[in-house]
């Protein structure tokens, strides 16, 4: 639950000019996971120029390597600070482990002995996801607060090798990575199917809802999407509609 007193974590976003203000998928999952456990928590809002200097400001590790080859360490966000205990967390999935392990009591993001199976979630729908980029990330740009929006145009135009504006398919390019796309929500489909009698499973574990759904769910926030698979997206977004707090 998100609150501005007696807040025990706080948690770094990335604003834009929306008016719910939070739009990134990555950044949604973790907000989804803290309001799903209903840990305290307030929001840090720091825009992309400022992340470097505001981890390294806690001590927050980095992500990943620069994307241009320098082998420079990357940093990115969601990031938690947990004032009760003074740890310093980043990366979703080290975030969701952390809260889980801190906070048995509450509800758990991974039931136990099953943290293997949703890294290996994380890492095959990372790989399914691939082809969407190319369409949220001109939209993503022109949300974003005007230093925001400078940083992020220029770094991933530098990353893709095109301007944001050129980058969405166009033509037959566009309806075989429109296609690449839905066959990957395909097979995430499929992964939930089987869970349940006669293929109608309802989420990643079952009838639990878990990370792995609130992964699914930040993805999924675009009206096209919402309606593939029978309309199982948009279901499972008003499941998640209680933990969608800012």
């Amino acid at each position: 639950m998100a609150t501005s007193s007696a807040a025990s974590i706080v948690f770094y976003d990335i604003p834009s000019k929306l008016p719910i203000i939070c739009w990134s998928p990555n950044l949604w999952k973790i907000r989804y996971a803290l309001n799903f456990k209903g840990i305290p928590y307030t929001t840090v809002w720091v825009e992309y120029p400022d992340v470097e200097a505001q981890c390294k400001e806690l001590g927050g590790a980095p992500t990943t390597t620069k994307p241009d080859g320098s082998g420079r360490p990357h940093y990115t966000l969601p990031m938690i600070y947990d004032q009760s205990t003074g740890a310093v967390v980043t990366d979703s999935m080290n975030i969701v482990t952390y809260l889980d392990a801190t906070y048995p009591s509450l509800p758990r993001l991974m039931s136990p002995n099953t943290a293997g199976l949703q890294h290996a979630f994380d890492a095959a729908a990372n790989a399914l996801m691939t082809p969407i980029y190319p369409y949220i990330l001109p939209g993503a740009y022109k949300i974003l607060n005007p230093s925001s929006a400078e940083y992020f145009g220029r770094t991933r135009k530098a990353k893709w090798g095109k301007p944001l504006e050129e980058l969405t398919p166009r033509g037959a390019a566009d309806e075989i990575e429109w296609k690449k796309l839905k066959d990957g929500f395909g097979k995430i489909d499929q992964w939930i199917r089987v869970n349940g009698d006669g293929g109608k499973g309802k989420y990643l574990m079952g009838e639990t809802i878990s990370y792995a759904d609130m992964w699914i769910g930040s993805f999924v926030q675009w009206d096209d999407v919402k309606t593939w698979h029978e309309g199982r997206w948009a279901g499972l977004l008003k499941d998640l509609e209680m933990y969608e707090t800012v």
